[in-house]
C-alpha cells in the first residue's frame, strides 16, 4: 500500500542529507526503507540513548547522540566526516523536533562543509503506530535535490537562503 513518488530524483552515486519534516517517531525507518540500499546515519537527541536496549538498537541503525542544549563541534564534525569518507548519507529533521516548522542552520553548515546536496522528502500517512499496523497507506514524496554550492557563506543570509530552498521543496 505504500507509494513512493519521484524516487528517481534521489542522487545515486553520492552522499546527501535527506531532510524531512519530523512527523512521527517511525518516519526515519520509512525514509531508510524508501531509499534502500543507501545507508544512513541519524542525529538523535541524547535522551533516546538512556534506555540501554533502545539506545543500542538505534545506534546499530546508525543513530548518534546529540546534546540539543549544547551541540558542540561533535554535532558537526562526525556527520561531515561520515558524509565525506563513508558511503552513508545523513537523515536530519530541520525542525529538530516533531511538529515544529522551524528550519535550523545545522543542515546548511553540514551540507556546505561536506559538499553534499540536500534531498527533501515528505511523509504522508498514519501518525500513530496503530495506523501502520492496520495497513493505512503511506506516501513518500521526494523533492528536487538542493544544491547549495552557489551560496558562498553560511552566515545568517546564507542559512536563510538554504532554509527557504528547503521550505519551497517541502511546500511543493
Amino acid at each position: 500500500k505504500s507509494k513512493y513518488y519521484h524516487v528517481d530524483r534521489i542522487p545515486k552515486d553520492e552522499n546527501y542529507i535527506l531532510v524531512a519534516p519530523h512527523r512521527m517517531a517511525w518516519d526515519p525507518v520509512w525514509f531508510a526503507f524508501a531509499t534502500r540500499p543507501k545507508q544512513f546515519i541519524f542525529m538523535a537527541k541524547k535522551e533516546l540513548f538512556k534506555n540501554r536496549i533502545f539506545g543500542w538498537w538505534i545506534r546499530m541503525c546508525g543513530a548518534f547522540p546529540i546534546d540539543r542544549e549544547n551541540p558542540g563541534q561533535k554535532a558537526l564534525k562526525y556527520p561531515i566526516n561520515m558524509l565525506k569518507k563513508s558511503n552513508r548519507s545523513l537523515v536530519m529533521f530541520p525542525s529538530g523536533s516533531r511538529h515544529s516548522t522551524d528550519v535550523k542552520g545545522g543542515i546548511a553548515v553540514i551540507a556546505k562543509m561536506a559538499k553534499v546536496k540536500i534531498m527533501p522528502v515528505v511523509y504522508a500517512g498514519p501518525m500513530e503506530l496503530k495506523g501502520l499496523l492496520t495497513g493505512e497507506r503511506v506516501d513518500m514524496n521526494f523533492g528536487n535535490p538542493i544544491d547549495i554550492s552557489d551560496i558562498k557563506r553560511m552566515n545568517d543570509e546564507g542559512i536563510e537562503e538554504v532554509a527557504n530552498r528547503i521550505q519551497t521543496e517541502f511546500d511543493r
